[in-house]
């Protein structure tokens, strides 16, 4: 404890707040800089499309990933097809979350759809699907619409 300065029998009890707010301060920069990292997810080719939409930011959404290979990932752990029923059904279902679908643009067709099948085995009445907007429709000014 520090001694006030004026007198040498009286503690000073004030709280110096200038340690905590260098901590918080380094702890949200810490923040901020990891933040990013933790959602890459795993690498997958979109396919594109015109009519993409940003996913939502909020965390009531799994995203069901089907990479190049053809393994299948929920969120960042990997699931076997015969399992992905069960699965699905404690973590989206239970839980009353959205599930979204990422498939690498190489993946066959069927693949997709027998992904897309367990997941409605498991109850899931709305799928979304992940793709990446095309370039034309980036670049492309809009038009002011007319009245």
């Amino acid at each position: 404890m520090a001694f006030d300065y004026r007198s040498n029998r009286k503690f000073l009890t004030e709280m110096n707040l200038t340690p905590l707010m260098d901590l918080v301060f380094n702890l949200l920069i810490i923040f901020m800089i990891s933040a990013p990292l933790m959602t890459q997810g795993l690498d997958v080719d979109l396919p594109e499309t015109k009519a993409a939409q940003e996913l939502p930011a909020d965390k009531d959404h799994l995203i069901l990933t089907v990479d190049r290979s053809g393994r299948i990932f929920v969120d960042e752990f990997e699931v076997k097809v015969e399992e992905l029923e069960n699965y699905l059904k404690k973590l989206v279902v239970d839980q009353k979350k959205a599930l979204y679908m990422k498939a690498d643009g190489d993946v066959p067709y069927g693949v997709v759809v027998k992904v897309m099948g367990e997941a409605k085995a498991a109850g899931i009445d709305k799928l979304g699907m992940v793709a990446e907007q095309t370039r034309d429709a980036l670049q492309a000014p809009k038009l002011p619409e007319k009245k």
